[in-house]
């Protein structure tokens, strides 16, 4: 019976995949804006839980403490956002504004090659001068007045999406809210529905099992900020060494962006590259190369320690859950990959313990009764 069921699962599987995979999509899409919840939960609840420990200790309250809490905890995350913006898009703004300027006073001047007679006189020269860099400017000029109606277009999809995920990001935060604000009621609730449907041994299983994803993820996330200081730090230090400008700032906002993983380091490196770029361009070369040697060392030193160190990972592990993660599901495949693979560790190991103990126990009878035997 069982191998029918299976044959004919892997039947349906190969012949309806695409069916299958729609499904499974759309589902995710319905229940998106509850597992972000869930996820920004797990995450709040880190500095939450401080606050609430600190607030009991230094004031000695009991009521309202929660509420105060989930506010200084989201106040505390939107501020570290709002500096690193403030500090970074200003500048970011003037870079793009000047690196514009330099563009269309570099085409000015190549139009007015033929004016320097030692220039236009060499082959380069000679070649570059035979350009029309005023009509190439006016067809530039042209192309974008052709495709604003396009361009138009596509902001306003853009901006219909973007619309659409603050909103599912807004009932996200919102439900991670209620969540924080009765995860005891909400803790107990879930483990009766298990306890009362489930078989004992199998409920049992199923709450450490729940238990041990979220202790691991909650240390994940405490040991992915260490690491994104620790950086942050390191790269406003070699900055300053190497003496590129925008040091604290650039240290700073790759502080944060380190907590997204592959995407986040090309984010800060291309951002400082682009504010270097304005000021000192031989310098964004340089920390083009600094940067790239820093996120090598970040990756296979550092990461791998102070991650596993927080989540009772060793450090290959760590590495391989990256990279596998990474391979299967992208950027958030490798966010995730690090306490799925902790986990996964830690009950492994808690039950290849187990088995040794009931080994040990059978030998340890067999060797009693066999010794009674010869007795």
């Amino acid at each position: 019976m069982e191998a029918v069921f299976c044959c004919g699962l892997v039947y349906l599987c190969v012949n309806y995949f695409d069916r299958i995979i729609g499904g499974i999509s759309y589902l995710l899409n319905l229940v998106l804006p509850l597992l972000i919840g869930i996820i920004l939960a797990l995450i709040l609840n880190i500095p939450m839980s401080m606050f609430e420990r600190l607030l009991r200790k230094k004031t000695g309250m009991k009521k309202g403490i929660r509420g105060l809490s989930i506010t200084l905890a989201l106040l505390l995350i939107i501020a570290i956002f709002a500096v690193v913006i403030v500090l970074v898009a200003p500048e970011l703004v003037n870079a793009v504004k000047l690196i514009v300027q330099i563009v269309n006073e570099g085409i000015d001047g190549l139009d007015h090659l033929e004016e320097n007679t030692a220039f236009a006189e060499n082959p380069v020269g000679k070649a570059l001068s035979e350009i029309d860099w005023s009509g190439l400017k006016v067809q530039l000029e042209d192309l974008i007045s052709a495709n604003s109606s396009d361009l138009v277009d596509r902001a306003v999809s853009a901006t219909g999406s973007i619309v659409s995920h603050i909103v599912t990001f807004v009932l996200a935060v919102v439900f991670s809210v209620y969540i924080l604000a009765s995860k005891e009621k909400l803790k107990n609730q879930s483990g009766r529905l298990i306890r009362a449907w489930l078989p004992q041994e199998a409920g049992g299983t199923v709450l450490h099992i729940c238990a041990v994803c979220s202790s691991t993820f909650q240390h994940f996330i405490g040991g992915a900020a260490i690491e994104a200081v620790i950086l942050g730090t390191l790269c406003m230090i070699g900055m300053l060494i190497l003496r590129i400008p925008y040091a604290a700032m650039i240290g700073a906002m790759v502080a944060v962006t380190a907590m997204i993983p592959i995407v986040g380091a090309y984010i800060s490196a291309i951002i400082g590259a682009v504010m270097i770029l304005t000021v000192k361009p031989i310098k964004a070369l340089v920390f083009l190369i600094f940067f790239v040697i820093l996120q090598e060392t970040e990756n296979n030193l550092i990461y791998p320690r102070v991650v596993g160190s927080k989540i009772n990972l060793p450090a290959m592990w760590v590495l391989a859950a990256v990279m596998v993660g990474g391979s299967i599901g992208g950027p958030v495949g490798m966010l995730l990959g690090v306490p799925a693979a902790s986990a996964a560790y830690t009950l492994l190991r808690e039950a290849t313990q187990k088995r040794e103990l009931k080994l040990k126990q059978r030998q340890d009878r067999q060797k009693r009764d066999s010794e009674n035997g010869l007795a």
